[in-house]
């Protein structure tokens, strides 16, 4: 899956896991390194660098905002194979428990 694509699906998922959140798509030519996407969700915030994989490389400036952001509100890079990790993260930084995991054999 392309990064764009990966991208689309993304935001369709945290608005259905956030409703009522803002999705927005930040501009990397304005301040390079920026994050891809700000989530305005009540009186919280985060951003997060979308990556296809996590082989994917980081940008000039990418590590140094996700890292400066984090400790303002949340920010981190995500792709598919840490999805649900950093979403799990996100839950909890914007105050929402989850069900707990039941394992399955």
């Amino acid at each position: 899956m392309r990064e764009n694509e990966y991208q689309a699906y993304l935001i369709k998922k945290l608005k259905a896991l956030f409703p009522g959140c803002v999705v927005l798509k930040n501009d990397s030519s304005y301040i390079q390194g920026i994050p891809d996407l700000l989530i305005l969700h009540n009186e919280h915030w985060a951003m997060l660098e979308v990556k296809a994989t996590s082989r994917s490389r980081a940008q000039p400036n990418q590590e140094y905002y996700i890292d400066l952001l984090d400790t303002m509100s949340f920010a981190s890079f995500i792709c598919p194979e840490n999805e649900e990790d950093v979403l799990y993260d996100l839950q909890q930084a914007f105050g929402i428990s989850r069900p707990t995991r039941v394992l399955k054999r």
